[in-house]
């Protein structure tokens, strides 16, 4: 497959008639300032896609749902007990049409992976399905559906709350001990192996408050040769508590007991002192940052210039998926930063273009997080690749020089035209090659869905 650009980010620079050949999902040669043959794929501007770090699939079935202030204060913890009831009712066959919706709008948007955070594994009330693996074989086969490129992570879940609290309500489809997620992981490691290359497993400690220092421990002793995915300090009770229960604040805790490296992601990291904030970038981690949820539930605003200036490393994900767009969650990371600080353009180092240095961070970043071989279009990298359109309403005016902060500050998902997931040509002239099946599926699964909630 070979696709001619009129423009392609190479590295440090816009270059001009850009081919891009590519072989077996990579790409294997990359040819500037060419004239166009007629075989290429013919698209207008071309970047490295992203990866979306961090996902909860099932939970886009809720959006909308829970906008709906009652009585009292709403908080994340209100919202959370209502996603419990809604899981009263999820079946396997829901999970598949809700994940594979949820993977087509993300690479219609301009995702070419996901990093899945699965934590539903067994059925209402806890029993586990007679395929352990049930669940995440409904994650692989919606992500098959779609083509889009997976980092699977099963997430270890056993307590219900600090101090070891029991599991109660909807928790039940989430817990394993050690040993039970071990052999979920058995299972679903036979279940990959019939998947794409670029498939991978990774485990997700759900977070300190769901584990306990033994079972966290005796965890990554067994499996640590992948990707690490963990919440962390997302809201000031959670902070509380751990700190009440452990003794020091949970990025504290975690970083002095735990050889926190590079294949760590700590999802939300929102409520860190400075000096945690400096010591979790010279970790070498990856800070998952899901701006549009964090705003959605109040999670408050993560301390983004100081992590950028001691040099750490962040990415970008969808989280609860109540809105899916690349654009925004970069927009929605800088604006937050603007209106705690009173300020403009802060996310990039002394000077330079925002949107530059937000795409192109968090595409790297966020490939460092789920162990992918992307984020950039160099030969030996694989082709998750977008395509834009700059003559799209959004960017028409603005300079090749301007394209990123056009992308970031002003586009919709309307200026992405193209997509290849791992060299697969899954969005071509703005839609899913499979949208038609797919929001059929999903809207019938909502149909039967909704009338089970409404009739409770």
């Amino acid at each position: 497959m070979r696709i001619f650009s009129n423009r392609a980010w190479l590295s440090t620079n816009w270059i001009e008639n850009v081919r891009v050949t590519i072989d077996d999902g990579e790409i294997t040669e990359i040819e500037r300032s060419v004239s166009a043959d007629p075989t290429d794929i013919r698209v207008d501007t071309l970047l490295p896609a992203q990866a979306n770090l961090h996902s909860h699939s099932f939970q886009r079935a809720m959006a909308g749902m829970t906008e709906y202030r009652a009585a009292g204060r709403d908080s994340f913890w209100t919202w959370r007990t209502l996603m419990y009831k809604f899981l009263d009712h999820l079946t396997p066959e829901q999970i598949e049409a809700i994940a594979a919706l949820v993977f087509m709008e993300m690479q219609e948007a301009g995702y070419g992976s996901v990093g899945e955070f699965h934590y539903v594994h067994h059925q209402p009330g806890g029993q586990f399905y007679d395929n352990r693996s049930e669940l995440s074989a409904r994650i692989l086969a919606a992500a098959l559906k779609t083509g889009i490129g997976l980092t699977h992570l099963p997430v270890l879940y056993t307590y219900g709350g600090v101090e070891k609290a029991p599991l109660a309500g909807g928790q039940k489809r989430f817990g394993n001990s050690v040993d039970e997620f071990s052999l979920l992981l058995e299972e679903i490691e036979l279940a990959m192996s019939d998947t794409p290359a670029d498939y991978q497993l990774g485990i997700a400690p759900h977070s300190l408050r769901a584990t306990s220092p033994e079972e966290l421990g005796e965890l990554i002793l067994r499996h640590d040769n992948g990707p690490i995915h963990m919440h962390i300090s997302e809201q000031p009770k959670e902070v509380l508590e751990v700190t009440h229960w452990l003794g020091q604040r949970p990025v504290e805790w975690l970083l002095a007991h735990h050889d926190v490296t590079p294949n760590w992601c700590l999802i939300h990291a929102t409520h860190m002192t400075d000096a945690e904030t400096k010591a979790l970038a010279q970790s070498g981690a990856v800070v998952g940052l899901c701006p549009i949820t964090e705003a959605n539930l109040g999670d408050g605003t993560f301390n983004g210039a100081t992590f950028i200036e001691a040099g750490g490393t962040f990415g970008i994900g969808s989280d609860s998926d109540i809105r899916i767009s690349v654009a925004e969650e970069l927009r929605t990371l800088e604006y937050s930063q603007r209106m705690r600080d009173l300020n403009r353009n802060i996310l990039v180092t002394k000077s330079g273009s925002v949107g530059q240095n937000l795409y192109l961070s968090a595409a790297t970043g966020s490939a460092q997080a789920i162990n992918r071989n992307a984020g950039r279009i160099e030969p030996g990298f694989l082709a998750d690749l977008v395509a834009i359109d700059s003559t799209n309403q959004y960017l028409c005016a603005l300079t090749p020089e301007q394209l990123f902060d056009g992308f970031c500050f002003t586009a919709d998902g309307s200026v992405v035209t193209d997509l290849w997931s791992a060299g697969r040509h899954m969005v071509r002239d703005g839609r899913h090659i499979e949208r038609n099946k797919i929001l059929a599926d999903y809207r019938n699964t909502m149909r039967d869905l909704t009338g089970a909630l409404n009739s409770t």
